[in-house]
């Protein structure tokens, strides 16, 4: 997803500090924390039970789409136009259900949509996500 390393950190033998951006970005991150025992480790890629709940907000959804299909990341809901926007469902390496979005312009949006692009820095303060990284 051409995500931008921001800091790699380790805090102890046990614990890294891994934060990212989305491209271009200049204030979302997201926090990566890797499962450190078994009942986290039984929730990686299934945090919301099925349910998407990372939105990535793009201002040219089918450049994006198309690069991202081109660096080998799985669509399995295709894009379709929706009355808010152009909208396309992806998984990550852990199974977490993504939408790539792109809002229409033209269109009175509510509070919480106005605030999709915005959600991967509440998402990034509300929880740990319970992903690997690699040492």
């Amino acid at each position: 997803m051409n995500f931008t390393l921001v800091e790699d950190t380790v805090l102890s033998e046990t614990k890294r500090w891994v934060l990212i951006a989305p491209p271009g970005s200049d204030g979302c991150r997201l926090l990566l924390a890797k499962a450190s025992n078994e009942k986290q480790q039984s929730r990686v890629g299934n945090q919301t039970g099925g349910r998407v709940f990372l939105f990535l907000h793009t201002d040219d959804f089918w450049r994006d789409y198309k690069a991202m299909k081109e660096n080998g990341i799985s669509f399995f809901r295709e894009p379709v136009e929706e009355p808010y926007g152009t909208v396309a469902v992806f998984s990550d390496l852990y199974g977490n259900m993504w939408d790539l979005i792109e809002p229409k312009k033209n269109i009175k949006r509510t509070s919480l949509f106005d605030n999709l692009r915005y959600s991967l820095i509440y998402i990034a303060y509300s929880l740990i996500l319970l992903c690997h990284v690699q040492d």
